[in-house]
Formats: C-alpha cells, structure tokens, sequence
C-alpha cells in the first residue's frame, strides 16, 4: 500500500499540533510491514527523521524550466510560434504570475511557515502538487488540514485515485465562529471531493456534518494520539517539589485557547494561596492583552510568560510544572495534554476538547466556568493524594494511546476507499 500524504509542517520545525501530528500518525503507520509514505511539505529543512518515509519538498520540485537554450525551443516550437515569443511569455509568467517566486532552477520558492501571502502560497503548492502526481507511485491520497486540501484535488483529478482529508481543525475552532470565507471555502471544496473525511474527535466530526453539510457515512473519526518519550526526554530531571506549586498553560495564545480564563482562574486561586505560580507558554495575538490583564488583576509577580517553546523545552517545562490545564474554547483534539500526563503532570482540560472523549483520568470543566476551573487547580495544588492519584493513573491510561493504533484506524479508511 502506497500513500502519497500531503502536509505543512514536520519535526523538528514545527509551529503547533498539526505537524506533531502528521509526524505520530506517519511513524505508527510505518509498522505496517507494507506500508509505504511518501510526505509532501512546502520546505523541508533537512534535519527531519527520514528513516520511516520519503519526504519530497515542494520547494524542490522544478515546475517551469528556465535554463532551456534559444536552439532547444527553435526546434521543437518553430513550426507553432516564433521562439522570441515563447521566451517573452516565459517570462512574462515569471514576473505578474504566482510564479513570480520561481528560482533559476525552476522550482517554486516557499517559505515553510505561515506566511502573510498564505493564499498565495497554498495555490502553487497545489500548482507543483500536478507535477508530482505524475512522477509518483501511490494508491491513496492523503491531504493532512485545509492548506493541502488543494493540492489533494489536484492530485485526484490528475491521477484519478481516491482522496482522503484529515480535518485536523476547521476555521470554526479557529475563530470561534467568526469564520474566513476563503479559508471557509477551502475547507468545503476539500471536504466536497474528498471520498473519506477523517477527523481528530467526534467534536469535529459534528462540525463536518453541521457546518460543511457532509454525509456523515463519510465521515470517520480517528483520535490522535502520542509519541513514546524518547530516552532524552526521559532523562531530563524533574523539577518539582519547590516551595511554589507550578501551573502551566501552553499553547497559542489565541482566542481559541481561552487564554483570558486561565487569567482569571489564576486571579481566584491566587486569592486563596500565594503559594502557586502561573506561566503561560507560548506567543499569539492575544499576548499582548494576557499581560496588560494580568497586570490588571495584580497578579504579576506570580505570573510568567515564557514565549514560544517546542521540541526538548515543552518537556523541561512540563517536568517542572505540577499541574497543566488547557481551557480552550473549542479544541478539535488536543495533544499537549497527553505529553503532560506522559511527564506525570495532572491536567485540567475543557469539555469542549476532543481529547475529553478519550481521557478518563482527566479534570474536566467548561472553559467558561472559572469558578470550576480555579476550584480544578486549588484542588490539585493542595491535597497531595488527589495530585498523586491522577498522576499515576493519568500516565497508565495515556501510555495506552499510540499512533499504532490510530495507523491502524487509518489504514481501514484506505482500505474502504480502494475497495
């Protein structure tokens, strides 16, 4: 079986959960003996763990030659157009096309990340997405969230085979409601000639149905998961046991995330102890405000922003916090949870999470309630049994959910679409 997935971004270069993702799934679908994964991405860096699929960069893929000789088009082109002709289209393509980008060697240049032209980018992705639908080998096509769900189309009508979307989020989590209309579009369009939809919980897999208005036989949900600690991460020295019980929040800070409820709890348990600190890990549009609210709320000399984190430093911060809490408005799934209570960190998560489906060991409230979330952190940072019963059991529970597993669930989907 041949998989030809298309992503954004990979490990170690990574800018939230999506390529963290694609990583998990693609490793635990690699245990299957005859399973092969071909990873497209806008720009590989190099230093990606290869040794379980073949990466192809779109960055790297020629779509216009530029290097070709007067004599070369002379011969091939003289009986249809004169070659000056031809020269001054290519290169009037070059400078008012999207293809303004394009280097000496043909290839179009991305930057890799989350650009301010990201329309731009995302339309000659799936411009060299055609390219490589005729060079590769595959059985199934697999567009990993809404930035590669053109390219997947492309790749489909070119080639004919079966297309399979994986809804990682919608702009309806994003935005809380408040949604693009051309990412809206996008996403439909996508969702529209997909032959299978996977989502990350079935929170998502509601919004498919309601708000892109898909057949809900379509729709399958195949919950994330979490990669086994790696021997380095296990050997970083925990950190805990200081005077201060540590609180952590971590994640873009978005509206999305509810980062102004972890404020304003923070507020109500720091009113009962001072014997906490809280610290917000990450960086977003809504940063700015956090710090200005809590300066408001007189909490400042307890509350830390440490900016964005990844990689080796999510683990150094979780094995010095006590306990995690994510209060997000609306989370399609939500991994950063599972890797605290990996760390043996208690977390506290909302019930408008996908990962509240499958986590047992968990405390769940409303983002909305910060009476409910305050009494969730004091609890936790005041009575030790009730921490030391949901370390234990949080770990058991989270170390029987792998991306094995979910390749698994995955590779059905494959199997539905090719029979």
């Amino acid at each position: 079986m041949k998989a030809l997935m298309y992503g954004w971004e990979f490990p170690p270069h990574i800018l939230g959960g999506l390529g963290t993702a694609s990583f998990g799934l693609i490793k635990g679908m690699s245990m299957q003996p005859d399973m092969e994964i071909t990873f497209v991405m806008p720009r590989p860096w190099g230093d990606e763990d290869r040794s379980f699929l073949h990466i192809i960069g779109v960055c790297n893929t020629p779509v216009v030659r530029r290097d070709v000789s007067y004599e070369y088009v002379s011969e091939r082109l003289s009986r249809f157009m004169d070659p000056s002709k031809y020269f001054e289209l290519r290169d009037h393509i070059y400078d008012d096309f999207s293809y303004r980008h394009v280097n000496d060697l043909g290839c179009i240049e991305f930057s890799g990340r989350y650009p301010d032209n990201l329309l731009e980018e995302i339309n000659n992705y799936s411009i060299v997405a055609g390219v490589i639908a005729r060079t590769e080998q595959y059985d199934v096509i697999h567009a990993h969230d809404w930035l590669t769900y053109p390219a997947g189309i492309h790749t489909k009508m070119v080639s004919g085979r079966p297309l399979v979307i994986h809804v990682h989020a919608t702009d309806y989590d994003r935005s809380r409601g408040n949604v693009n209309p051309d990412v809206y579009r996008i996403e439909k369009n996508g969702m529209d000639y997909a032959d299978r939809i996977i989502t990350v919980s079935n929170l998502t897999r509601q919004t498919v149905i309601e708000k892109y208005h898909q057949n809900p036989a379509k729709v399958i949900t195949v919950h994330n998961a979490v990669e086994p600690l790696s021997k380095e991460i296990l050997s970083i020295p925990d950190r805990r046991g200081v005077t201060d019980k540590i609180v952590t929040f971590l994640g873009r800070i978005t509206m999305q995330k509810g980062p102004e409820y972890f404020v304003e709890a923070a507020t109500k348990v720091l009113q009962k102890t001072r014997n906490a600190r809280f610290v917000m890990a990450g960086n977003g549009d809504m940063m700015d405000r956090m710090i200005r609210l809590a300066a408001a709320r007189n909490i400042s000399d307890r509350f830390h922003f440490t900016g964005f984190m990844k990689g080796k430093q999510v683990y150094e911060i979780f094995k010095a916090s006590d306990v995690y809490v994510m209060p997000s408005v609306s989370e399609p799934f939500g991994i950063s949870p599972l890797e605290a209570m990996q760390c043996g960190v208690p977390s506290i998560i909302s019930r408008q999470s996908g990962c509240a489906e499958i986590l047992d060991y968990a405390v769940k409230v409303d983002y909305w309630d910060i009476d409910a979330l305050a009494d969730a952190i004091y609890g936790l940072i005041s009575y030790p049994r009730l921490h030391a019963f949901l370390r234990e059991e949080g770990l058991k529970e989270v170390n029987g959910i792998k991306w094995e597993y979910a390749g698994q669930k995955v590779r059905g989907v494959y199997d539905s679409v090719l029979n």
